[in-house]
Parts: C-alpha cells; sequence; structure tokens
C-alpha cells in the first residue's frame, strides 16, 4: 500500500508525493524530493519510507526538529494518516486512495471466506489483494448483514499479524458503563464489582488484529481514549498508574454515514480520519443479485446440506433480502432445520429464531448441523409451494 506525502502548511514542490519504494528525503534545499519553502526547515530535514506499519520517519540532524504529538523525535513508524511537525511545518502521511480506487476486477470467484462472483464483490477481492502485507487501519462500511466481519477477518488474514489474534468487539452491544473497560481493561478494585484484573480488548489484540464493530456507537466520552491509544500505540487500563505499549492493527465497521454523524457532533472529526485511513465499501445484495446462489450454497454447505433443490434455489434468487447475506443464511438455517421456506423472513436473527422456536426444539437450533440432518433424515413436513404453515 503506497503513501502519499503532503506538506499543509507551507509552500512545496511537489504538492503531493507518492512514496512507493526507497525513501524520500523533505527540506528546504534544492535536490530534496519534497522542496519546502519555510525558514524553519532545514536543507535536508526528515527521511521518510515506506514499511508495513506505515512510514519510517528519520530526523537527518536537523536544526529546528521533527515533532510527533509535541514531543521531538529521532525515529519513529508514522502509521498512517498521522502527521508530523518539521520545523513550522506540518507533514501529513495518508494512504493512496487513489490507487485503490482505479483497481481492475479481480478475477478470483472468492477471497477468504468472502464469497461472489460480481463485478462489486471482485473489485472489493483487488482492493484486499492489494491491501495484503499492510497494517494500515482500515474503516470497512456497508449495510447491516452485507459481512463486514468477513472482511475483517479477510483483511486480518491478509495481514504481516496473521499468525497473532483476532478480537472482534461490538460497540453497540455493550453498556456505556463497561464499553471502556471491555476496550482498555481494568486493575481488581478499578470500580465496584471488579474482583479481578481483566485484559481489555486492545491488550488481547495485542499482536494481531482488533476489529471494533458498530463502531459509529462509541459513545463520545469513550472517543478521545480510543483516539490516544491509536495514536500512541499505549493503553491505561481502569485503576492502573502505569501506560501498556500495545501493538494492534485496527480494522473499524459501521452501517452509519459517519462523515454525517461528524457533522452531527455525534463523532470526532479527529478520530474519524484516524479510522478511515482506508475506506472498504461491501456493496448490498441488491446490487449483486447474481450472488445468491452462490452464497446460498456455501451456506447449505456449512449447515451440512449436500446442495439445494433447484426450486428452493429459484425461491431464493426471487427475494428481495434487504438483510442481506445475513437473512439469506437465516432462510438457508430455516430450510435446514424445516425441510422448507417460511414464506417470509426477517433480517433480524431475533424475530427468525422467535419463529423458529414455535416450530422446532430451540436446542437444536444451537446446533444447525445436527438440526439440518434430522430434517433430511426424518422427513420433516415439505410445503408443496414453499409456504410455512399456517
Amino acid at each position: 500500500m503506497s503513501a502519499v506525502v503532503r506538506v499543509l502548511d507551507a509552500p512545496a514542490r511537489p504538492p503531493r508525493f507518492v512514496l512507493k519504494r526507497g525513501t524520500c528525503v523533505v527540506g528546504s534545499a534544492e535536490g530534496a524530493d519534497i522542496l519546502v519553502s519555510e525558514p524553519t526547515v532545514s536543507r535536508a530535514h526528515v527521511e521518510l519510507a515506506l514499511v508495513p506499519e506505515g512510514v519510517s520517519v528519520r530526523d537527518l540532524g536537523s536544526r529546528n526538529g521533527t515533532f510527533y504529538l509535541g514531543q521531538r523525535i529521532e525515529k519513529m513508524v508514522l502509521s498512517l494518516g498521522g502527521r508530523v511537525r518539521v520545523g513550522a511545518a506540518t507533514v501529513a502521511v495518508e494512504a493512496d486512495n487513489d490507487a485503490l480506487v482505479g483497481l481492475e476486477a479481480s478475477g478470483a470467484s472468492s477471497y477468504r471466506g468472502l464469497v461472489g462472483t460480481s463485478q462489486p464483490m471482485r473489485r472489493l477481492y483487488a482492493m484486499l489483494e492489494r491491501l495484503e502485507g499492510s497494517l494500515a487501519t482500515v474503516l470497512v462500511q456497508g449495510e447491516s448483514g452485507v459481512g463486514k466481519e468477513l472482511v475483517a477477518r479477510a483483511l486480518h488474514e491478509g495481514s504481516r499479524v496473521a499468525a497473532g489474534p483476532f478480537i472482534p468487539l461490538n460497540c453497540g452491544a455493550l453498556p456505556r458503563e463497561t464499553l471502556t473497560s471491555e476496550l482498555f481493561g481494568h486493575k481488581r478494585g478499578a470500580f465496584t464489582g471488579a474482583t479481578d484484573a481483566r485484559r481489555g480488548a486492545f491488550e488481547s489484540a495485542d499482536g494481531g488484529t482488533l476489529f471494533l464493530d458498530e463502531i459509529g456507537e462509541l459513545p463520545l466520552e469513550v472517543q478521545p481514549t480510543l483516539l490516544r491509544a491509536l495514536e500512541l500505540g499505549e493503553i491505561r487500563p481502569l485503576g492502573d498508574d502505569h501506560a501498556k505499549r500495545v501493538r494492534v492493527r485496527l480494522v473499524a465497521a459501521t452501517n452509519r454515514d459517519l462523515e454525517a454523524e461528524v457533522a452531527a457532533g455525534r463523532f470526532r472529526q479527529d478520530l474519524f480520519f484516524r479510522l478511515a485511513v482506508v475506506r472498504l465499501k461491501v456493496p448490498p445484495l441488491r446490487e449483486r443479485p447474481e450472488d445468491i446462489e452462490a452464497l446460498a450454497a456455501c451456506f447449505a454447505e456449512r449447515l451440512g446440506l449436500s446442495a439445494l433443490p433447484p426450486a428452493v434455489l429459484e425461491a431464493l434468487k426471487g427475494r428481495a433480502w434487504a438483510g442481506n447475506a445475513r437473512e439469506v443464511f437465516n432462510a438457508v438455517q430455516s430450510y435446514a432445520a424445516l425441510g422448507f421456506l417460511p414464506e417470509a423472513t426477517r433480517a433480524a436473527a431475533g424475530s427468525l429464531d422467535d419463529h423458529l422456536r414455535a416450530l422446532v426444539d430451540p436446542r437444536a437450533l444451537r446446533r444447525p448441523e445436527r438440526c439440518a440432518r434430522r430434517a433430511l433424515h426424518q422427513g420433516l413436513p415439505r410445503e408443496p409451494h414453499g409456504h410455512g404453515r399456517r
């Protein structure tokens, strides 16, 4: 993943430098790769080089120094999306997102657990292939049920930290009062009920990937702490006087328009920029109806079914699937349990589960493979036209 280097508050030539390989020198003398017209910038001030974690920044013995978050540095690795002060000038290092936009669609029919041969999906595969090896922070956007966590897992498996842990955390499914502890951990006695020390998601993901789902639900009061953890690479568990260093690749996901959330004051702009270093959009199923059959076949295999009858496949392809791939899975799971497709399915798992509990043993639902075999071998009733019982 190449990087774009820009000088924000001083005249520079060129105004935009794409860093792909080798090094880039920022300075005020002719011969510098980025020539900055600013008296506080030394002739050869700082050297930049692309590395998997972002960009290596090395001060070249400048007179006025190179600074990150107010601290003078000699050498550091700057994550894509970060900024350093070079004398009185600000140098921003960003992901080269333009290189992702113009990619040709991949020739693959699947990618690390993602299924679909449509053009939108093959373009997504091409972006994921380009990101392999990178540790850039990624924001995965898409409607509920499109498979954002699968994309996050694919990013992890294709990264240089694939051997490390993959830790998912749903920011919208946790009480506000426990979210900070879930993210950063706590010491024993840090609050009422903290009878034991606990590692948070950041520490658990050290050396791997932390996936923060529904990041748009993160309370405003927690956002500055998350931003600090991303910028400094360190966390402070609740009740602890000492910070801990962590090396975590972050992938976040949302079905919200975070830019609109920023405009409404519900999401910090600086955190948004830090999360959206690279943005990936997962297309909804209505934009790729040709993928329905492949998804259904994949889900059927996962549930222990050898194949779906042609009539069932045609019925599945004829539905709108507002709940996207998750709703297709629910329908196939229902077929595996009942032997026929219900007349209507619901995107929300809870609604479908309530419907199924009225018809089958709820313990079977926790073991879909066993339920599928029972449906096939015990001959559960099948409706002639694919309709559920009234």
